[in-house]
Parts: C-alpha cells; structure tokens; sequence
C-alpha cells in the first residue's frame, strides 16, 4: 500500500462515520457533520491535552455545545468518541507525514522525514502535550475494543510505512529491522516532549540508519 493510498483510507474512515458507515457502537451515524467536527474538536481539545481520565463526557460536550442524546446518536460510550477523535487525529497526522515525504530530497531523508513531520504536527494549534496514541494507552492497560483497534491501526502504519520507506536504503532483508528501531526512536522522542529541551531524536535515527547501510 502506498503512503497515500494509506491515508486515503484513514480518510474513508472517518467519512464513513459521518455518512452512516460503520459506527464505533454498532448502529448508525445520524448527526450532522459541523456537530460530528465540534465534538471532535473538544475531544482534541480536552482529552488530548488534560488526559481522559482528567475530561468527563460532560465537559466534552459543554465544550462542544452539543447534547448528550446527539453525540449517543452517533457514540455509544466516551472511548467510542476518543477513538473517532484518534483516528482524524492520524488522518490529519498521515497527510503531514505525506507533504515531508514528498518534499525529502532522497531515500534516506525520505525514510527521516518522520522526525521533521512530527516537529511539524507537534506545532500544530491542536497538538498534544506529547502523543496522542501514547497518552491514550498510558491511560489504558488494557483498552476496549474501539480504542484497541485505533491504537493498533496507528502502530501497524507507522512500521509499515518506515518499512517501505527503509526499502530503497537498506534493502528489503534490513527493512523490518530497520523500522522497528526507529519506530523506538520516534516514540521516545515523543515521551521526551515530556521533559524540558527534549531533542526530537533525529540524530540518532540517522546514525542508526548509517550503521543499517554499512553492516
């Protein structure tokens, strides 16, 4: 799968839940999209930055100005919610991740643009205090389905996608290896954003990447 064709699909995820596509409780989605979008946005908002456990349902919908009845139209329980506002979050995540590959002068910077992406998502308005993904699973031991597929369907992407970015580098018996060592490296500089000068890890993936080329 291309790193395109990839975040089309988070896309369709997303939208599917708009227009009544698979609904994280299993019935059908019936609220409007700007609703959809502020609930979302106070997901982001609240969940992201405070924690889940510190932004109850309702101040998600204080914030979002929207009912309990119509966001159980559309949600039936508050990590259902977290885990729409997860999966935009990586669709949005995914398209910046995209324009840094597109923008890298060669295969390796390509492989690399994952650290420049993430200094640019963390810049964003609505970036977390560290990771989103991270935060979430540090809050849940074991999480509940809607949230566990979220979860899983972030870190199966960013391994696959620094798989088939290590290819052209390191060749295909070195990729596997390769990816799973920076993956450690992009989630610790993730976990560093919380401690103070926390550098972004970039240094250290292309070293590993130099030593990958020339074992």
């Amino acid at each position: 799968m291309t790193v395109r064709a990839e975040a089309e699909g988070c896309a369709q995820a997303v939208r599917d839940r708009r227009t009544g596509g698979d609904h994280p409780g299993g019935g059908v989605v019936t609220i409007r999209d700007s609703t959809l979008a502020r609930l979302l946005d106070a997901t982001d908002e609240l969940v992201f930055s405070g924690g889940i456990a510190n932004s109850p349902v309702d101040a998600i919908l204080a914030r979002a100005g929207v009912s309990p009845a119509t966001m159980y139209r559309a949600f039936d329980s508050k990590e259902a919610l977290v885990a729409a506002a997860l999966r935009r979050r990586h669709e949005r995540w995914l398209a910046v991740w995209d324009e840094e590959v597109e923008r890298a002068s060669d295969d390796v910077d390509r492989l690399l643009s994952i650290f420049s992406a993430l200094e640019r998502f963390h810049a964003q308005r609505t970036a977390a205090r560290w990771c989103a993904f991270l935060g979430t699973s540090a809050e849940y031991p074991e999480p509940p389905e809607p949230l566990a597929a979220a979860l899983l369907e972030e870190t199966q992407a960013m391994r696959r996608r620094l798989h088939d970015l290590a290819v052209p580098v390191v060749g295909a018996g070195a990729a596997a290896e390769l990816a799973d060592r920076l993956v450690l490296v992009a989630s610790g500089g993730l976990a560093m954003r919380l401690r103070p000068h926390a550098e972004a890890g970039t240094d250290v993936a292309r070293s590993l990447v130099a030593q990958a080329r020339t074992a």
